[in-house]
C-alpha cells in the first residue's frame, strides 16, 4: 500500500530518498516525509500532506539536510485520514526513534491505550505510531533487539525500517505478510517495500523473509528471527534495467506500459516453448506427476489479476479438460471452498503481495493443496511460500492500473493450460504446437494492434463525457469485457460495466439509451453468430455500439455500429492478447480527455497489501 525507503552511505540521504519516493509513488501518494540523521545525533524530519514533488520542493526551499543515514515514505491512507500528522514518518516521545510502516497494525488500539496508560503522547490517528513508542519501551541501546522485542507483541502485517540517533549508522527493518527487500551497493546500503526503487542504484538484492529482522550498514546486513536466532538471507541479481521504469518520452506511465506489452509477451514466452514446438513449463517447480494426479484447478485472485485468471479457466477447460474455478481471494477463505491434496491451487498476484491472495494461498497449502503462484516480482512473498513459481516477466509496472501485467498473467494462464493438457494427455500434440506456434506470433500482432491507437484517440474523443458505458463479450472474452469496464473506471472514473452478452435480456438492456454507449467484443468466434444477435438487441434500443472486429470479417451492415475497431486475426483461443488492447487505449484517451490523473488514480494503490 505504501511506498518505503531507507538509505546509508556515503552520499547525500535525501536526493536517493526523493528520487528512489518518486519510483515508489504508484504504492500510495496521499501524503510523504522523511527523516535525516545528522552527524551531532539529531534528525531533521519533513512531513507534507501532499505529493512528493511537493516534499521535493519544500526540501529545496528549507535546504537539503545534510546526514548520509534517511528514511522515506510515501502514504496510502488506511488508519487516519490523510495529514502532515498522520503522514510518515512517525517517532516515539523521546524523538531519538523514527519508524515508517507499510501494512496495518491489528491490534492497535489495545496497544495505544496500554502504551498511553503508561505516558506516552500520541500526535496522530495511525495504527503505525504505537511501533515506535513500544520500541522505545524496550529500547537498550541495542536497536535490532528492541524492534524483534516491539513485533512480538504485534499482530497484523508490517514491512518497517527504523532509524534511531543513538546508532546513526544503521537502519533496521522487517516485514511480516509485506514486501521489503534490501539493496546491497558498494558501501551503501538501501531498505525499500519495492525493487523498483533500488534498480537505478543497484542489482543486487537480498530478500528478506517473513517475521524476519534486518540490520543494514554501508558494510553488509545481519538478518534475524524475532527470537534473534541468526538467519542466512537469499541474495538473488535483478536483471531489470532502470530505464525499464522510465516514461522513455512517452506522456505517462500507464501509455508506455501499454505499448511495452509486445516485448513484455516476448519476454513472458521465452525459454518456454521447447524445440518440439510444445510448452515447457519444467521451471515451474510443480512436477508432471503432481500436476497429472489433480482432479481439479482452482484459481484464487482479485481485481484484474481475477479477470486474467478467468481466462485461465476457459484455456484450462478447453485444453486439459479439466474442471477449473476462479475464486475471488477475498472470499476464498470465507466461502467453504473446499480443496484438498487432488486440488491444483493457482494464485494470481502481479505484486506477489496481495493480501487476500497470499491468505488464500496459505489456507490452500494447510489443505494439502500444491499451490502455484503467478507472480511478476522475483522474491515476493507468495513467490517464496507456493511450492511453484510462473513468473510473468513483464517487468516493472510503474502505472497503478495494470496494463502489460495483465496481458503476461493471461498468457501465463494460457501456458499453464497448454502445459497442463499435454502433462494429462488431453490435448492433442499437432494441436498443442499449434496453439504454441501461433502464441510465438503474438508479440507481432500486439505491435499491429497498438497501430490502432489513433482511432481509439479519436473515439476517446468523443466519448470522454459520457457517465456511463456497458461492455460484452462472449466466451473467452467475456472477462476481457469485465476488465475493459474496470480500466475505465479506475482511471477515467466513469462508471461502466461488463457482461456477459447473453445476459443483456436479463435485466442490464434496461439501462440502454443514446447515451450508453456499449462496446461489444465481436472478433472471430465460434459464437460470433449469437454476439450479432446480441448487438441487434443493443442496436435496437439506440445505444451506440463501438465494436471490435477481426480484420477484413466485419459481420455488420453499414451504419449498424456507431465504430468498428479492425483487430488482426488470431485463434479464439488467444484472441484476449489483442482484444484487450483497443478497451486498454480507449479507456486511456477518455481518462486524459477528462483531466484525470491516469498512473496514479485517486483512492487506489499497485499493490494491495491489507485485507
Amino acid at each position: 500500500m505504501c511506498g518505503i525507503i531507507g538509505y546509508a552511505g556515503p552520499r547525500l540521504a535525501a536526493p536517493i530518498l526523493l528520487d528512489s519516493l518518486r519510483r515508489l509513488e504508484y504504492r500510495g501518494y496521499d501524503s510523504a516525509g522523511l527523516a535525516i540523521l545528522d552527524a551531532d545525533g539529531g534528525v531533521s524530519a519533513v512531513k507534507i500532506n501532499h505529493k512528493v514533488a511537493e516534499l521535493a520542493r519544500q526540501i529545496e526551499r528549507e535546504g537539503t539536510p545534510p546526514g548520509t543515514v534517511g528514511i522515506g515514505h510515501t502514504r496510502w491512507a488506511t488508519h487516519g485520514r490523510p495529514s502532515v500528522e498522520n503522514a510518515h514518518p512517525h517517532q516515539d516521545c523521546t524523538g531519538r526513534i523514527h519508524l515508517i510502516h507499510n501494512g496495518i497494525i491489528e491490534n492497535f488500539r489495545e496497544l495505544r491505550t496500554e502504551l498511553e496508560a503508561r505516558g506516552h503522547e500520541f500526535m496522530s490517528d495511525t495504527d503505525t505510531e504505537v511501533v515506535p513508542h513500544l520500541i522505545e519501551d524496550h529500547y537498550r541501546g541495542d536497536l535490532a533487539a528492541a524492534v524483534r522485542a516491539a513485533l512480538r507483541r504485534i499482530r497484523g502485517a508490517y514491512a518497517l525500517v527504523v532509524v534511531c540517533t543513538d546508532q546513526p549508522d544503521r537502519i533496521v527493518g522487517a516485514r511480516l505478510n509485506a514486501p521489503l527487500v534490501v539493496g546491497l551497493g558498494s558501501g551503501e546500503v538501501f531498505v525499500s517495500s519495492d525493487i523498483t526503487a533500488l534498480i537505478p542504484y543497484t542489482k543486487r538484492v537480498a530478500l528478506i523473509g517473513e517475521g524476519q529482522v534486518v540490520t543494514a550498514t554501508p558494510a553488509g546486513i545481519a538478518v534475524q528471527a524475532l527470537d534473534g536466532t541468526a538467519v542466512e538471507s537469499r541474495i538473488v541479481m535483478v536483471d531489470w534495467e532502470a530505464e525499464q521504469a522510465q516514461k522513455n518520452g512517452f506522456p505517462h506511465f500507464l501509455l508506455k506500459e501499454i505499448h511495452d506489452q509486445p516485448e513484455a509477451l516476448r519476454n513472458a514466452l521465452r525459454g518456454r516453448i521447447d524445440d518440439t514446438g510444445l510448452v515447457d513449463l519444467s521451471e515451474v517447480g510443480v512436477g508432471p506427476d503432481v500436476l497429472a494426479g489433480v482432479r481439479e484447478v482452482v484459481i484464487v485472485a482479485c481485481g484484474s489479476s481475477g479477470y486474467a485468471a478467468q481466462v485461465a479457466r476457459y484455456a484450462i477447460e478447453h485444453l486439459a479438460r479439466m474442471r477449473c474455478s476462479v475464486e475471488p481471494a477475498s472470499e476464498f477463505r470465507y466461502t467453504g471452498t473446499l480443496v484438498d491434496a487432488d486440488s491444483l491451487v493457482v494464485a494470481f498476484s502481479q505484486s506477489g503481495e496481495t493480501a487476500d491472495t497470499l491468505a488464500a494461498a496459505r489456507q490452500a497449502k494447510a489443505a494439502s493443496a500444491p499451490v502455484i503462484a503467478v507472480t511478476n516480482v522475483l522474491g515476493s512473498a507468495l513467490s517464496m511460500e507456493a511450492d511453484g513459481v510462473l513468473y510473468m516477466q513483464a517487468g516493472p509496472e510503474i502505472s497503478v492500473a495494470a496494463t502489460k501485467t495483465f496481458v503476461n498473467q493471461m498468457v501465463c494462464g494460457l501456458l499453464l493450460a497448454l502445459h497442463l493438457g499435454n502433462v494429462r494427455g488431453t490435448l492433442d500434440v499437432a494441436e498443442h504446437q499449434r496453439l504454441a506456434a501461433e502464441l510465438q506470433e503474438m508479440p507481432a500482432l500486439l505491435e499491429r494492434t497498438l497501430e490502432l491507437e489513433p482511432a481509439l484517440l479519436e473515439l476517446g474523443q468523443r466519448y470522454a463525457h459520457t457517465h456511463n458505458a456497458m461492455y460484452i463479450g462472449r466466451g473467452i472474452n467475456f472477462p476481457v469485457a469485465l476488465e475493459g469496464a474496470l480500466k475505465l473506471k479506475e482511471i477515467s472514473y466513469v462508471h461502466a460495466e461488463g457482461y456477459a452478452a447473453g445476459e443483456l435480456k436479463h435485466g442490464p438492456i434496461a439501462l440502454l439509451d443514446p447515451d450508453v454507449p456499449v462496446i461489444a467484443i465481436a472478433t472471430r468466434s465460434r459464437t460470433l453468430p449469437k454476439m450479432v444477435s446480441n448487438i441487434q438487441e443493443v442496436h435496437s434500443r439506440e445505444a451506440p455500439v463501438i465494436a471490435l472486429i477481426t480484420e477484413d470479417e466485419n459481420p455488420f451492415d453499414a451504419g449498424f455500429v456507431h465504430a468498428t475497431v479492425p483487430v488482426p486475426a488470431c485463434d479464439e483461443m488467444l484472441s484476449p492478447l489483442l482484444n484487450v488492447v483497443p478497451l486498454q487505449l480507449f479507456a486511456y484517451h477518455v481518462a486524459v480527455q477528462r483531466g484525470c490523473d491516469v498512473d496514479q488514480p485517486r483512492n487506489l494503490a499497485k499493490s494491495v497489501t491489507v485485507e
